[in-house]
């Protein structure tokens, strides 16, 4: 399991997977061909079927940036290791293929090369069961066997993280107007925040909670700079959490922190061990996991011990099994932005949850993960970050109808 800073990102979205990852393999294949003189790309699966929509193929042509680019759009093809594959080709001025080379954007903004390695491991343990049992013997709190292993130089990094997710609620919170793309969706984060001040207290909470993260995931879909927590996607669930939790209870930044640490752990844990890819496993791997980690670090600043931490992520993702990836029109933002907002209040109410148990549970995080990868392995590729299947297809379904209609009615108007 690597270090939790391959987790948090700060970058562009709207997507780790469609648009982070291809910009950083393009960026290194530039790297190994600076002579080339113009490039052609392939990209296959759901990186082609809802490409357009991420950005995909704008994050290509910067990556390579200033040559020339030939992105060719390969729907039907499903390479082997990944659905989100990609290969770059780099020719002379006479035509020639200098370099070609395969690769695959694996989510979080990861890439790889499909080859299966061992990875650089920072952590000694492997799963929660062993983590807890460590925890446990040595009488610490998760917080700080994350410090054991990474070194106190990881809340200087913390510290930065949770600075750029406040920077973009910040953002978020303050513009109005239409989302990109044929959508033309409409921000909502300012109107819900503003609705919050003269609302009752339980739904003034709940509001700010909406407007946290509604805020975070309208300026992922507008490509703004976003943290993957653990993806793009899911942008807004810990931000919203963390933020909300920080106010009721005033604490100091130091716990809010320390509780981003024992997050990124659960989110470590999710992408070392299953996946956190929307075209492997579906949305259940994104806002899934996202809501674990939030309720994760919003059981641990209520004053939840590790069992109770471990508890509350479990129930995070177990509740989201099964979660279809189903952008319309390849769309970050229906349902996603929407998901983002109800996973953040589910998180709190599976931290609440966790505190008012004894702690004891029969299904553990680690089993429930392994859950998750077998349901996303028998989920169809359909329901993946495709676009094929579930909400999109019917949205799309319904408006070419409408289209039709639409059409026949100004035939007949015009005499034809």
């Amino acid at each position: 399991m690597k270090s939790i800073r391959e987790l948090y990102k700060a970058g562009m979205g709207p997507s780790s997977s469609h648009t982070m990852g291809p910009r950083k393999a393009a960026e290194n294949f530039l790297a190994e061909n600076k002579n080339a003189d113009r490039f052609k790309v392939y990209l296959y699966g759901s990186l082609a079927m809802t490409g357009k929509g991420h950005l995909t193929d704008v994050a290509v042509i910067a990556g390579l940036a200033p040559k020339p680019v030939e992105i060719i759009w390969e729907y039907k093809i499903f390479l082997p290791f990944h659905p989100n594959g990609m290969k770059f080709e780099a020719y002379d001025a006479a035509g020639n293929l200098l370099n070609s080379k395969t690769v695959y954007s694996v989510g979080g903004g990861d890439i790889s090369d499909g080859a299966d390695k061992k990875e650089d491991s920072v952590y000694p343990h492997k799963n929660m069961e062993t983590i807890l049992n460590y925890a446990a013997e040595h009488k610490i709190p998760i917080w700080e066997y994350v410090e054991d292993v990474e070194g106190k130089d990881i809340w200087a990094f913390l510290a930065y993280i949770w600075e750029q997710m406040q920077k973009t609620i910040e953002r978020g919170l303050e513009k109005r107007g239409a989302l990109p793309g044929d959508l033309r969706l409409e921000r909502k984060a300012k109107r819900f925040f503003r609705k919050a001040e003269t609302a009752p207290p339980y739904v003034q909470r709940m509001s700010t909670l909406f407007s946290y993260a509604l805020a975070c995931a309208e300026e992922n879909a507008a490509g703004g700079t976003v943290v993957t927590a653990p993806t793009c996607g899911s942008c807004g669930v810990v931000p919203s959490v963390l933020r909300l939790t920080k106010e009721i209870f005033e604490y100091h930044d130091a716990a809010i922190i320390r509780a981003l640490a024992t997050a990124g752990l659960v989110g470590n844990l999710a992408k070392a061990n299953a996946s956190i890819s929307g075209a492997e496993v579906g949305c259940q791997g994104e806002i899934g996991i996202a809501c674990a980690m939030a309720a994760a670090a919003a059981c641990q600043l209520e004053g939840g011990d590790n069992k109770r931490i471990a508890y509350a992520a479990e129930m995070g993702l177990e509740h989201h099994l099964g979660l279809t990836c189903d952008p319309i029109g390849g769309l970050v933002q229906i349902p996603c932005i929407e998901r983002n907002a109800l996973a953040a209040a589910r998180a709190m109410d599976c931290a609440t949850y966790a505190i008012a148990s004894d702690g004891e549970h029969r299904v553990t995080y680690d089993e429930v993960l392994e859950t998750m990868m077998q349901t996303g392995r028998d989920m169809k590729s359909d329901y993946r970050e495709t676009s094929a299947g579930g909400l999109a297809k019917f949205f799309k379904d319904k408006f070419k109808n409408r289209f039709k209609f639409e059409n026949k009615f100004w035939k007949k108007k015009e005499g034809k």
